[in-house]
């Protein structure tokens, strides 16, 4: 007996061992390894934005004037400069007081460059200055400002988080990268097997293909597969076909790859949830967290309106759908087009059906002409580089003429109207079937303006298969204010899918439901194999702790477990701490949470998310002095926080201080004159003091809400204090409310 419990351990042993070694077995070999037998990868590669992401300074790397120049801001001189080898910079630093520092990397190429300062704490920080690296013709090879109306208090001061290399930068911008952030210290010793993005970046560790290419060397044939990479960069689509009746050519079929996903890590906007996880062999929302088409970042009808990296727009679209890949369009290794920009589209839109003269309605060659200005707009961020929508959308004037979305006719023609532009567009194409059509757009700006038929429009979105994956993921994160029998069927249908996207936006979108139909709908999440997944369900059920059976415990811990090792691994970060913070404090273990919160304000001081959850907490554990003496520290660290000035107001007004909160009510409506909510409440408290301002801010509460209970709140003021515009409040509610709401109203005459 003793000898087969032996042999099993020994048999578990070389299992183990066999394991380790083929999880270690792939090692970074670096780029200058490929150059032998990938020559011409190897050239287009150099002198490309992937290859220049990021470079040592140098005289070679380096394009901007550190000839002693000067640039003038804000009334004081910033000099650039050179100690021998090494560039320098005298700028402003957060103490307010002017410091040299020296210029270790540059970032980018094209069309600008960007330089970074490494702190002893290992920080890599961006200078606030930039190198417009354009010709002169072009207004370039100048010193610019990027963040010219920043301040110090604000997340992107050169010197705060939002300018740190390590956490938002040094995953696409070098290879292999460890962040190594250490909590206690608060100090970075991040790690790189290659300082900008090489081959590896994308192809994977290269030991193993280097030992295959060895033992084949002689075997041409044998050159097919993955050749000893783990991962497949293939097209999806290897023959399109013409079939009668289309107008563009149409995949023979269409094989899973993993080339997008791996583009994908960098080309989108995202939060890093892991180092461990593989999001190539697994899934994306394995190691990251993709954001979806939100307000903040695109437009109603998703065309991009902040950076968002590519990604998100490509989900959105029709080539994703039909299964073109980057490399259909980018040559990977130089990314540059793999064939001048007006052949691209024709390698699948037949020429014929796609001319000038039957499709653009524009001079042949001309830049109106082209495909890209009209599915491809350009917005330019960072004042100087200009980037193309990929949701390649079909401009829609007669939406534009609703729901305020950019559209690019009158975009162009900015002299002319939405409906001089709808006009034309019927036409030229009298049988769209894009024209006055249904669009999801209509569903997402009804729930911006609190339309009462905006949860019912989101629901159909969400439901509806013939919209991407990402539209209806985003349809579902937006019913998060909604709890309709709607909602409620969109939800538990959506727990359900194949897709992560979706089941993440039902995570989301639960927010507003009671805590039992919470737990009813993500529970299946709890296990569901993406990390992502069950990870956002496990945060957000964490919340209703004290709620929970034993049993519903038992369930959610692992799926939590993961869920704090996220937040531990962006604990170089306020919302890091913040969110662990917040799970110690559903449990009840307020002296772990105390902790967290204060440790965010040690890493992100500017942070306002941890100073008003420590102010809660405070606040539900009976100490109101404590909870305000939290909010006026988090002021004094972030001035600009609208939010902050009304949590301090609310306290105030707890503590019966009613002139000194409506100073700070009065203050978070000037920070956030769109916030529907701040007007509303500081309404309320001016009634006893000036009916007149009351009343004009209860007016913008409805204007930049259109909340039904923000007019009803007006009449109801105005009725009690018989004040005689209460009529024609009234007459503005009726058709916002039903008709015994109004009868209410009007009994009080």
């Amino acid at each position: 007996m003793k000898m087969i419990v032996s042999l099993l351990r020994y048999t578990l042993m070389l299992a183990v061992m066999l394991f380790s070694f083929c999880v270690n077995a792939a090692d970074y070999v670096g780029s200058e390894t490929c150059v032998d037998c990938h020559q011409n990868a190897y050239q287009s590669w150099q002198g490309s934005q992937h290859q220049l992401a990021m470079t040592h300074v140098s005289n070679e790397t380096v394009y901007a004037d550190f000839d002693n120049a000067t640039f003038e801001f804000d009334g004081k001189t910033n000099r650039f400069f050179r100690k021998g080898e090494e560039f320098w910079v005298n700028i402003e630093g957060p103490d307010g007081a002017f410091h040299d520092y020296q210029i270790k990397y540059t970032f980018g190429v094209s069309p600008l460059q960007q330089y970074m300062v490494e702190f002893e704490d290992g920080r890599v920080q961006l200078i606030p200055f930039t190198w417009d690296a354009r010709t002169k013709q072009e207004g370039g090879q100048r010193w610019y400002h990027l963040y010219p109306d920043m301040e110090k208090t604000d997340e992107f001061y050169w010197t705060n988080t939002g300018q740190n290399w390590n956490y938002m930068c040094a995953d696409c911008h070098s290879t292999n990268i460890e962040k190594n952030f250490d909590v206690q210290n608060n100090k970075y010793n991040t790690t790189w097997s290659e300082i900008s993005v090489g081959c590896e970046a994308c192809h994977g560790p290269g030991s193993e293909h280097n030992n295959w290419a060895t033992l084949n060397k002689d075997k041409p044939e044998t050159h097919i597969g993955n050749m000893g990479f783990d991962r497949d960069l293939s097209k999806a689509v290897k023959q399109w076909v013409y079939k009668e009746g289309n107008t563009t050519l149409v995949p023979e079929s269409i094989e899973k790859t993993q080339q997008v996903q791996v583009c994908a890590q960098c080309h989108s906007r995202r939060t890093q949830l892991t180092e461990k996880n593989d999001h190539v062999q697994g899934t994306f929302s394995d190691r990251y967290l993709l954001n979806l088409v939100s307000a903040d970042l695109y437009h109603f009808d998703g065309q991009i309106y902040d950076e968002n990296y590519v990604y998100g727009s490509f989900l959105q679209s029709k080539m994703a759908e039909k299964g073109v890949v980057c490399s259909n369009c980018h040559e990977p290794h130089s990314a540059k087009l793999q064939i001048p920009e007006e052949a691209v589209c024709a390698q699948c839109h037949l020429a014929t059906e796609y001319s000038p003269d039957k499709h653009a309605f524009h001079e042949a060659g001309s830049e109106a002409a082209k495909c890209t200005t009209c599915h491809m707009p350009e917005t330019t961020y960072m004042q100087v580089d200009p980037r193309r929508d990929h949701s390649w959308q079909i401009p829609r004037p007669d939406l534009s003429k609703n729901i305020n979305i950019p559209n690019v006719c009158t975009s162009c023609h900015e002299d002319k109207t939405n409906t001089w532009a709808d006009d034309a567009l019927g036409k030229w194409f009298p049988n769209s079937k894009y024209r006055n059509t249904q669009h999801f757009s209509v569903a997402f700006y009804a729930d911006s303006i609190n339309h009462s038929e905006s949860g019912k429009a989101l629901s159909y979105v969400a439901q509806n298969h013939i919209e991407s994956d990402i539209i209806r993921a985003s349809a579902l994160q937006r019913l998060d204010n909604y709890q309709s029998q709607n909602a409620i069927v969109a939800l538990a249908r959506a727990v359900k899918s194949d897709n992560e996207l979706i089941r993440l936006g039902a995570v989301h979108g639960s927010t507003a439901l009671p805590f039992s139909e919470r737990w009813s709908l993500l529970k299946i999440l709890l296990t569901d194999p993406v990390y992502a997944v069950r990870t956002e369900a496990a945060g957000s059920l964490a919340q209703n702790w004290q709620s929970m059976s034993e049993s519903q415990r038992k369930q959610l811990i692992p799926a939590l477990t993961e869920y704090m090792d996220i937040q531990r691994f962006n604990h170089d970060r306020g919302f890091g701490h913040t969110n662990l913070g917040n799970v110690y404090r559903a449990k009840g273990e307020y002296e772990n949470a105390i902790a967290a919160y204060q440790g965010a304000m040690v890493v992100e001081p500017n942070y306002e998310a941890s100073y008003i959850n420590l102010a809660d907490l405070h606040r539900d554990r009976g100490d109101e002095a404590l909870a305000l003496s939290i909010i006026q520290k988090g002021i004094k660290a972030q001035p600009n926080s609208a939010a902050l000035q009304f949590s301090g107001g609310l306290s105030l007004l707890r503590q019966k201080q009613h002139n000194k909160a409506l100073t700070y009510m009065k203050k978070s409506t000037e920070l956030a004159p769109e916030n529907g909510h701040y007007w509303f409440v500081y309404g309320l408290l001016l009634e006893s003091v000036d009916l007149n301002k009351a009343d004009a801010a209860l007016v913008k509460a409805f204007s930049v809400s259109n909340n039904p209970e923000h007019l009803y709140t007006r009449c109801d003021m105005l009725l009690r204090n018989k004040l005689p515009s209460a009529t024609q409040c009234i007459e503005m509610l009726t058709p916002y409310v039903p008709a015994a709401a109004i009868k209410k109203l009007q009994a009080q005459y």
